[in-house]
């Protein structure tokens, strides 16, 4: 087969057509056909993968789908496997269909990896090439079939020709019933009589995408769809009808209201009265697009706000892209926030789109902003003032719309008066600010902070613990949480963890809660400096002077902790 497949360019140039990526294997599982769409994908090259297995190319899970298709005969359909990539390992939606000879033979499989973009040509090549041999039209039609969205195209009189699979799943119509129909009947779109994407794009004579329409299935339910729509012409360019690819919205929308309602207001806790001055004004500030800098100790639940205040707010659509300043070294921020072309540095072998590209039209969480070196808060600064940057090693000019949330726990006008932080810079994030209080200042809300994670651990573990005895829950009050609401999250997991019982005991939580009242240290305030270093201490030795280890038992990040440490003189020489 694989000689088949080299030696004929219809079936190459059909397989490009696809816009989702395109793998083709023959009866060993070799790969003998390698789309554009794949080749993008996985940043691979045709000459570079043909020939060899398909598992070792794409990963281990691909392959054994591939060889399960091979061996049973039968469509695999909407599989989230893990794809190998120039960029790592990602995730893809995967249909794997097999590929039958003239004989109704065995002769392969088809796998076809999400990427919709060029549907139209590809239908628009099925028109053209319906004289062609009858083993090309087999092999166009099983590409058309394991494309995911739906498809149909409709002749000069504007009656359905083709209907594939996942038109007959989106709609509720069978093709036996649609072939012959007038496509309003079947589409059923308010759309339908007016200007509709088909009509848009016979009067323009080129291509209109994913415009958003309702239609009414079969069976009467409404379903959302994006549409898109071309011409088709014949050999002489003259028009002979149009293709409709639409792809079904319904579990999009469904995604995003779990979003939301996930990163909801109501998802934050407490009904203390240092929260409920926090819920208002969280209300407020989601409903604008202002830049906002949210200060909070460690474990106070920093990104839960910041992911609220985007799913509450005008850019919920788009993306949340976060990330943490304090993780990185400098120059490896730098690449990670704005991108780099190939070659840039050493390694760079392709170019790569930085966080405020993924992010566009959404918004960015800078989470530690604090923590930044004096070249990332230039360049952010310039950023922020002409929405605008270039990648690391590149000259083009890229134009950015994001919305920023920072976060910090440390002191920025402290930073900002001792030099440490850029002043401008400052006033350009601290736009709105937003104060998180830490747990010993909203007490009363830990009983409910329990419940809330004892029903999260049940459903969990499988567990039916009831709750908390009295004693266990005075030990819960009566200790300062340094780690704020994060680390009390992790006593309870650790109580759940440890007891036996269907009710947590004293005895099933952690030694810091039981023992000393408030043994670590609440960041910048608290115990007293010789009580703060014997706090540190206690961590160190227990941790084995594993500052990463001892960061997490005071409920500090790792910055505040070697600072804390500076200052003490715990420094090993």
């Amino acid at each position: 087969m694989r000689a088949v497949w080299q030696q004929d360019e219809l079936s190459r140039g059909l397989t490009d057509l696809a816009p989702d990526g395109v793998v083709v294997v023959d009866r060993k599982g070799r790969i003998v056909g390698f789309s554009s769409a794949a080749e993008r994908i996985t940043g691979l090259a045709y000459d570079e993968v043909v020939g060899k297995p398909c598992g070792d190319v794409l990963g281990r899970e691909l392959g054994r789908l591939a060889e399960q298709v091979l061996v049973s005969g039968e469509v695999l359909a909407n599989l989230e496997v893990p794809l190998l990539t120039y960029r790592g390992e990602i995730k893809v939606w995967v249909v794997i269909s097999p590929l039958r000879d003239v004989e109704g033979g065995r002769a392969g499989a088809i796998v076809t990896m999400r990427d919709v973009e060029e549907v139209a040509r590809l239908a628009r090549e099925l028109c053209e090439r319906q004289g062609e041999l009858v083993e090309e039209k087999q092999k166009l039609e099983a590409i058309l079939e394991s494309i995911a969205d739906g498809v149909f195209t409709v002749d000069g009189d504007w009656r359905i020709t083709s209907f594939n699979r996942a038109a007959e799943d989106i709609t509720g119509f069978s093709r036996e019933e649609v072939i012959g129909l007038p496509c309003e009947e079947v589409f059923r779109s308010p759309t339908c009589r007016g200007m509709c994407p088909l009509r848009r794009a016979f009067a323009t004579g080129g291509p209109v995408y994913d415009v958003e329409v309702e239609i009414t299935r079969k069976d009467g339910r409404k379903v959302p769809v994006s549409v898109s729509a071309a011409p088709l012409r014949d050999a002489d360019g003259v028009v002979i009808g149009g293709v409709e690819v639409f792809r079904d919205l319904s579990p999009l929308r469904q995604l995003s209201r779990e979003l939301e309602e996930k990163y909801s207001f109501g998802q934050i806790i407490g009904k203390s009265k240092p929260m409920r001055e926090l819920f208002a004004l969280l209300e407020n500030v989601a409903e604008t697009d202002s830049t906002v800098l949210i200060y909070g100790e460690s474990g106070t639940g920093k990104e839960l706000v910041a992911r609220a205040l985007h799913y509450n707010g005008p850019r919920r659509e788009g993306p949340f892209v976060a990330v943490n300043c304090a993780a990185l070294p400098e120059s490896l921020l730098e690449s990670e926030l704005f991108g780099y072309e190939r070659g840039a540095f050493t390694g760079a072998t392709r170019s790569k789109p930085g966080r405020f590209e993924l992010a566009d039209g959404g918004t960015l969480f800078l989470d530690e902003v604090g923590e930044m070196g004096p070249s990332v808060q230039a360049k952010l600064l310039r950023v922020l003032d002409r929405k605008e940057f270039e990648r690391l090693g590149g000259t083009r000019t890229i134009r950015t719309d994001v919305r920023i949330i920072a976060a910090t726990n440390r002191d920025l006008e402290a930073d900002v008066a001792s030099g440490r932080f850029r002043r401008d810079l400052f006033y350009r994030l601290n736009v709105v600010s937003i104060r998180l209080p830490p747990l010993r200042e909203r007490k009363e809300d830990i009983p409910l902070l329990v419940e809330h994670f004892v029903r999260k651990f049940n459903e969990r573990m499988g567990k039916k613990v009831k709750g908390v005895s009295p004693e266990a829950m005075r030990l819960l009050m009566d200790y300062d949480w340094p780690g704020n609401v994060r680390e009390l999250e992790n006593a309870i997991e650790s109580a759940f963890v440890m007891g036996k019982g269907d009710l947590i005991t004293p005895e099933d939580l952690p030694e810091a809660v039981r023992g000393r009242e408030g043994s670590a240290v609440p960041e910048g305030k608290g115990l007293l400096d010789e009580g703060e270093r014997r706090a540190i201490l206690e961590a160190l030795e227990r941790t084995g002077w594993r500052k990463g280890e001892a960061a997490k038992v005071l409920g500090v990040s790792r910055a505040t902790l070697w600072r804390k440490m500076k200052k003490h003189g715990l420094i090993q020489k």
